[in-house]
C-alpha cells in the first residue's frame, strides 16, 4: 500500500508529517503537483511533475492510486473517484471521506460554488489550527497501524 499526496495545495506541516511517517514506516510517499516538489532524499518518498492543467494531477492520482492507497487531498472530486476504486481518502484537516458522507460533501461542494457563482463571497477555509494538525495524525496512524 501507498500513499498519494495531492501536493499543489496540501500544507508544509502535513507533508512533513507525512514524511516522517514514512521514514518510520517504511511505506511508499508519493507528491504528485503541477510543480517541483522538494523531498527529503529517502527511499520511501518520492515526487512526480505532472503538467499544468485543471485535474491534471488529480488524474495522475487516480491512475496510480489502488485500493488500500491512501489519498491525501481537499479535493472533493478526487476524493470521491479513488474511493470509487477502493482507495482511502484522507483531508489535510483529518477528515476521512467515506463512502457515507463523500456524496453529500460533493452536494456542498457543488452548491458553494454555485453561490461563488452568482457573486456570493463565501470567504475560504479557516486557518490551519493545531486541532487540524492533530486530527490529520491520528487518522494516517490509524491508517498505517492497520497495515502493519
Amino acid at each position: 500500500m501507498k500513499i498519494w499526496v495531492d501536493a499543489d495545495a496540501c500544507p508544509v506541516v502535513i507533508k512533513d508529517i507525512l514524511f516522517r511517517a514514512a521514514e518510520r514506516t517504511g511505506t511508499q510517499l508519493t507528491l504528485v503537483a503541477n510543480q517541483f516538489m522538494q523531498t527529503p532524499r529517502s527511499r520511501f518518498i518520492s515526487s512526480v511533475q505532472v503538467g499544468a492543467g485543471f485535474d491534471v494531477a488529480d488524474n495522475e492520482i487516480v491512475k496510480r492510486s489502488a485500493e488500500g492507497d491512501l489519498v491525501i487531498t481537499s479535493d472533493i472530486p478526487l476524493a470521491d473517484e479513488v474511493l470509487s476504486k477502493g482507495a482511502v481518502a484522507l483531508s489535510p484537516r483529518g477528515e476521512l471521506f467515506t463512502a457515507e458522507n463523500i456524496k453529500s460533501r460533493l452536494n456542498i461542494r457543488d452548491f458553494m460554488e454555485t453561490m461563488r457563482a452568482s457573486g456570493v463571497q463565501t470567504g475560504g477555509p479557516p486557518a490551519m489550527g493545531a486541532n487540524d494538525k492533530q486530527a490529520f495524525a491520528n487518522q494516517l496512524d490509524r491508517w498505517l497501524a492497520k497495515r502493519a
